[in-house]
């Protein structure tokens, strides 16, 4: 079938972004847009609304099938990057999906084709990386306006700290702890073995070292924005840590959040014993938390989403439909599903469909 279309010389727009030729303002019932892009030329439907039409020509264009691949760009992006994307991923535009305003920020989606999503997802994570740009390639990504559930690692990801380290620096044991805490991160250690090792060292503090640690607890940015949204859609939020009960709890709380799973520091007398009392909170019980929230809300798999920044949140980010990367370790970065490098976890909001 051929349709009507609009076609650009590329070296007209090559330096422009998304927002200056294509507007942000299409009408719902314009979706899907026809797109096509090469190194020559833009082409779209015709009802797609742009900012300038000088050198516009008209033509025609046999339409294409819209995939369940989507690539999500935010509107600052160049043609010309966004030239380098298709060519760098071996991607196939074929569509404009949606043009998303959400929180202050407006995104595009591009239904795309291509031969091999895990290999044009590791070229975009290194092409992200390289041009410090947020991009994402999501396959059947879950709906913001469907209700969902999503967990997240808490220890820099929720929060900007690591609470073991900052209890541990007030203890005067910052140094030992820190370095077992990176060794852990990176999954050079066994993670239950790792937190005992830390939390044997805290034996003998006070416990006023937390409360003084939770009091100046410092919130991710974008973590009340990102929270906010996916509760006005019925969304469930939780944490899953390796941390402790004693900041999760707080954070669950302050936040609203729908549960809170941690590991629990055993205190005798006001003071830290250095031990962790039952179960410790690995990776595999950070996955079993998701999947209990998903049966309990009743949510389709296909609408999880699990975030985190470390070699112990995998298993859950395997665990859910959707795993995202939070300024994350290399070795998170290169099994998650896509990645958040430089924003705020509100940068989530616009992943979502």
């Amino acid at each position: 079938m051929s349709i009507a279309v609009n076609e650009i010389p590329l070296n007209h727009i090559i330096s422009k972004t998304l927002a200056d030729h294509i507007s942000v303002e299409q009408p719902p019932e314009n979706f899907p847009i026809l797109c096509q892009l090469n190194e020559t030329t833009l082409i779209t439907s015709q009802q797609c609304l742009l900012n300038n039409r000088n050198n516009v020509s008209v033509s025609s264009s046999k339409s294409k099938t819209v995939s369940n691949i989507e690539l999500v760009t935010f509107s600052d992006l160049s043609f010309s990057q966004l030239l380098d994307i298709t060519k760098k991923c071996q991607l196939d535009i074929t569509a404009i999906t949606a043009v998303n305003q959400r929180n202050s920020l407006v995104s595009y989606r591009f239904s795309v084709q291509c031969l091999n999503i895990e290999s044009s997802k590791e070229q975009l994570a290194t092409y992200a990386l390289e041009q410090n740009i947020e991009t994402a390639l999501i396959k059947n990504a879950p709906k913001l306006k469907q209700p969902g559930v999503l967990v997240m690692d808490m220890d820099s990801t929720t929060i900007e700290i690591e609470c073991i380290d900052e209890i541990a620096a007030l203890a005067g044991v910052g140094e030992e702890v820190a370095a077992v805490t990176e060794q852990a991160m990176q999954g050079e250690l066994d993670f239950a073995q790792s937190l005992h090792q830390r939390v044997s060292k805290l034996a003998g503090s006070p416990e006023s070292i937390l409360s003084d640690v939770a009091k100046n607890i410092p919130l991710m940015n974008g973590l009340e924005k990102l929270i906010s949204e996916l509760k006005k859609h019925q969304w469930k939020v939780a944490i899953a840590s390796g941390g402790f009960t004693y900041f999760a709890e707080h954070l669950k709380e302050l936040l609203n959040l729908d549960s809170a799973h941690a590991n629990i520091l055993e205190i005798i007398d006001g003071k830290l014993t250095g031990k962790v009392l039952g179960d410790v909170v690995d990776a595999q019980a950070k996955a079993d938390c998701l999947l209990s929230l998903q049966k309990q809300y009743q949510i389709p798999f296909e609408q999880t989403v699990a975030m985190g920044d470390g070699a112990n949140d995998l298993v859950m980010m395997d665990a859910a439909h959707f795993g995202v990367a939070f300024h994350a370790k290399p070795i998170v970065l290169k099994q998650a599903d896509s990645a958040i490098n430089f924003s705020g976890l509100d940068c989530l909001i616009h992943w979502l469909a």
